[in-house]
C-alpha cells in the first residue's frame, strides 16, 4: 500500500512538471532590438504536434512564417527567406533544439545545450521556467529563455527568447 501511494504521488508530481506538449493557438509577438530600442509587433497562429513539427504562420505581417519540419527550418521573416538543414548548420541546430525542448518541457536539456542554469518558480498560479546563460553563450544560443505556464492546465502563456545579439522576442500565447 505504501509503495502504491508513493508511486501515485510521484506520477502526479511528474505530470505537474511537464509542459503541455501540443499547441494549436494564436499568438502575438513583440520583437525588441535592445540596442536601438525599436520594437515590432506581430501576430499569427502556432501549431506544434509534440515532436519535431512546429508551424508559426503570421497574419501580421501576412505571409511571414517560421516552420520546423523535422531537421528543416523554413523562414520568411522581415523580408528574409531561407530553408536550412539544422543538421548542417550548427547555429540553426541549437536554436531548433532549444525551441523544441522548451515546448516539450525538456528544460534541463535546453539549459545544458545553452550552457545555462535552470530555475523554476511557482507563484500566483503560474510556473515560471528560466534558462539563463552562465557565461559565454554558444553561437546561435540564447542569453535567456523564460517560459510562463498556467499551473491549472499546464499551458504555456508566455515565451521570452533573448538572443546573444541583443534581440528579445516575447510571445504571448492565447
Amino acid at each position: 500500500m505504501k509503495h502504491t501511494l508513493l508511486i501515485i504521488i510521484a506520477l502526479l508530481f511528474s505530470g505537474m512538471t511537464f509542459a503541455q506538449h501540443t499547441y494549436d493557438t494564436d499568438f502575438t509577438q513583440t520583437h525588441l532590438m535592445k540596442l536601438s530600442g525599436k520594437t515590432k509587433n506581430k501576430a499569427g497562429h502556432l501549431v506544434f504536434n509534440g515532436t519535431d513539427q512546429l508551424s508559426m504562420v503570421y497574419s501580421e505581417p501576412e505571409g511571414e512564417y517560421f516552420i520546423i519540419d523535422g531537421n528543416m527550418v523554413k523562414i520568411n521573416l522581415d523580408g528574409k527567406k531561407a530553408e536550412l538543414d539544422a543538421e548542417k548548420v550548427k547555429m540553426v541546430k541549437l536554436q531548433r533544439s532549444t525551441l523544441l525542448n522548451c515546448l516539450l518541457g525538456n528544460w534541463e536539456q535546453a539549459a545544458e545545450d545553452n550552457n545555462a542554469d535552470l530555475t523554476i518558480n511557482e507563484e500566483k498560479g503560474l510556473r515560471t521556467v528560466l534558462i539563463k546563460a552562465k557565461g559565454k553563450v554558444p553561437r546561435g544560443g540564447y542569453n535567456s529563455v523564460e517560459m510562463t505556464y498556467d499551473i491549472a492546465d499546464g499551458k504555456m502563456t508566455k515565451l521570452v527568447l533573448e538572443e546573444a545579439i541583443g534581440v528579445v522576442n516575447t510571445y504571448e500565447i492565447h
